[in-house]
């Protein structure tokens, strides 16, 4: 994302050195984060040039005025105004303006869009280990059928964000006696780069073996170096290219749709939410998922253990019914 520091102003008068210092500085956000911030900014520009406003910096009213337009007109969720209000407010700290966005008109605005529009996040539904199993058994024997069910296994084992599993290469693998050992070398959540390491140990069937199924891809597809999850040809041929993470969710969409789910409510991220879910179903500690999940909040991580107990510790059903 070497354009992210376009939320600065072009034309702000800036010694070549500090601007440079600037965009080293802006770069600390995650990637993700970046191309947020980039979106936001560039529609809040369009919306300010067609009402003949100032963006940068931008007036208060203004800036109420156009999360209006964004939750009532355009319909998007809260959660994504808030967003845009963030992304606003970070142009304005890079461009050494204070944030107009701490204002008394935007931050209420905010609490009645809050209180108006808000509903209750609805996160994606999480793969259970019988949804998996399920899944697992449509992934025809061909090379691409290989790859997703090594995809499968493996992003729901290890917990896996999108990112991180496609971020994979060969050189982060460690075959041991008790299953696989993988490096992830930039997290979400990891900052300053310090990396972590995942244990996938082997599966009690092989074929449900999340390690088997990764040999068994690499093997077919002849990857000795580079990255580990690529595309596949229309001729079964691997590319040297790396597997983007958009088809990571287009994977578990398939799948899920030929096992009967409803695929509007599953997404890459439900290999993840899938295993904290089903690891709290079997009974493991909080501890034990966190260390296989990476999650560094455990207000976070309980929202997959708390969706878990509702049926394993339910009242109702001491009652006979």
């Amino acid at each position: 994302m070497k354009n992210s520091p376009a939320l600065h102003n072009p034309t702000t008068s800036l010694d070549p050195e500090i601007r440079e210092l600037h965009q080293f500085a802006a770069l600390a956000d995650s990637r993700n984060t970046q191309r947020a911030y980039l979106a936001d900014w560039k529609h809040f520009l369009s919306w300010s040039k067609k009402r003949n406003k100032s963006p940068l910096p931008a007036d208060p009213d203004d800036i109420a005025m156009y999360l209006r337009y964004c939750a009532e007109k355009l319909k998007l969720n809260v959660s994504t105004v808030r967003r845009r209000v963030a992304s606003i407010a970070e142009a304005h700290k890079r461009n050494g303006h204070a944030s107009p966005c701490a204002e008394w008109v935007v931050r209420n605005t905010m609490r009645r869009l809050r209180r108006e529009l808000g509903v209750p996040a609805r996160g994606k539904s999480p793969i259970l280990v019988s949804d998996l199993k399920a899944m697992i058994a449509n992934c025809p024997p061909s090379l691409g059928g290989l790859r997703d069910k090594a995809v499968l296994l493996i992003g729901f084992a290890g917990a896996f964000r999108r990112s991180e599993l496609v971020a994979l290469n060969i050189d982060d693998l460690t075959i041991s006696d008790e299953g696989l050992v993988i490096l992830i070398r930039e997290g979400k959540t990891d900052q300053k780069r310090e990396g972590r390491k995942v244990a996938i140990p082997f599966g009690k069937s092989p074929l449900t073996c999340p390690v088997k199924a990764l040999i068994d891809w690499l093997e077919a597809a002849r990857i000795t170096t580079g990255p580990v999850f690529r595309a596949v040809t229309k001729f079964e041929k691997p590319r040297t290219t790396r597997l983007s993470d958009r088809v990571v969710a287009e994977i578990v969409k398939k799948y899920c749709g030929l096992v009967g789910k409803r695929v509007a409510r599953f997404s890459g991220h439900s290999l993840r939410a899938g295993l904290a879910t089903s690891a709290a179903i079997a009974g493991a500690s909080e501890a034990s998922i966190q260390k296989q999940t990476g999650h560094k909040s455990l207000l976070v991580l309980r929202r997959y253990i708390r969706d878990a107990s509702f049926f394993r510790e339910n009242a109702a059903s001491k009652l006979g019914l």
